[in-house]
């Protein structure tokens, strides 16, 4: 892969990552349409996944470096009251979830539970309509339906101290059922946020968050496949600039959508996922 096609995948990456119009929906149309291989290897995959994900750890740094330490916080005093059960009887327990990043982390995990067990379930689907521009194309316009959605939905004054596990839940299912080709992750799962209540702030910040453990989850399974196939390093380069081009861009992009889910306004992104809807199905029956 030359420099200029790394830097492109790169723009690609943050971009259809945090915006949402569904990177795999137009992956799926790119290939299919156009019939362009778009295979770059699993290194480079993992690398501009790195690139976005360090987007959203530079966003989001206050958010998760809490997370991160109420996570180790309620670890800490679940083992202590195991402790304070066996030698002091019971007595000195600690209340495991304390604060609202503890319950913040609880309902990241809670949502993360139902997103990996229907990524699990409908992988082998997922791949095969990604090959079918009619599924791809009525997914599109399922997401634009979505944005509208989230237009039209009042603001809610919900935020971590209150969310509950089952809302979580249902988050959670959203997010797994947005692994179809066609509909964007991040517009279902702000949608959801909005429909459940949440603030503006809140449901953003939750979105993009909780897509953490999800990206990573992918990354880890793409390993043993890297490990197996071997990697170019004399690409390894072209494959840095690509990742650096992706979380620049990814930054940008989170930061617009942040702007955006103030105003509430997809009217743009409505149309735009509509329109490559229809696209995608006349492509289906014209080809």
């Amino acid at each position: 892969m030359d420099l200029i096609k790394a830097i492109i995948m790169g723009i690609v990456q943050g971009v259809a990552e945090f915006l949402p119009i569904s990177s795999s929906g137009h992956l799926a149309i790119f290939k299919q349409l156009l019939n362009i291989e778009t295979d770059t290897g699993i290194m480079f995959d993992i690398m501009l996944h790195f690139g976005t994900l360090v987007a959203i750890f530079i966003v989001f740094f206050k958010d998760i470096r809490q997370l991160i330490i109420g996570g180790f916080s309620i670890i800490g005093r679940f083992f202590y009251n195991i402790y304070a059960f066996i030698f002091r009887h019971g007595k000195g327990y600690k209340k495991i979830i304390a604060n609202e990043y503890d319950r913040f982390v609880m309902l990241i995990i809670v949502s993360t539970i139902p997103t990996g067990i229907i990524g699990v379930l409908i992988k082998d689907y997922v791949e095969k309509a990604s090959e079918n521009l009619l599924i791809v194309g009525i997914c599109l316009i399922i997401t634009a339906v979505l944005l509208k959605i989230a237009d039209k939905t009042r603001e809610g004054k919900i935020t971590a101290a209150d969310a509950t596990y089952k809302k979580a839940g249902l988050i959670g299912i959203a997010q797994g059922i947005a692994t179809m080709p066609g509909i964007s992750r991040s517009g279902t799962t702000i949608t959801a946020c909005l429909r459940c209540g949440f603030t503006k702030d809140f449901a953003v910040r939750y979105s993009f968050i909780m897509s953490i453990p999800a990206v990573l989850g992918a990354v880890v399974l793409d390993i043993p496949d890297l490990i197996e196939s071997g990697s170019d390093t004399s690409l390894l380069f072209n494959y840095t600039i690509g990742t650096i081009v992706s979380g620049i861009v990814g930054y940008i992009c989170i930061v617009f959508m942040i702007k955006l889910i103030k105003k509430k306004n997809f009217s743009f992104f409505t149309i735009y996922c509509a329109a490559v809807g229809v696209i995608a199905i006349a492509g289906h029956f014209i080809r």
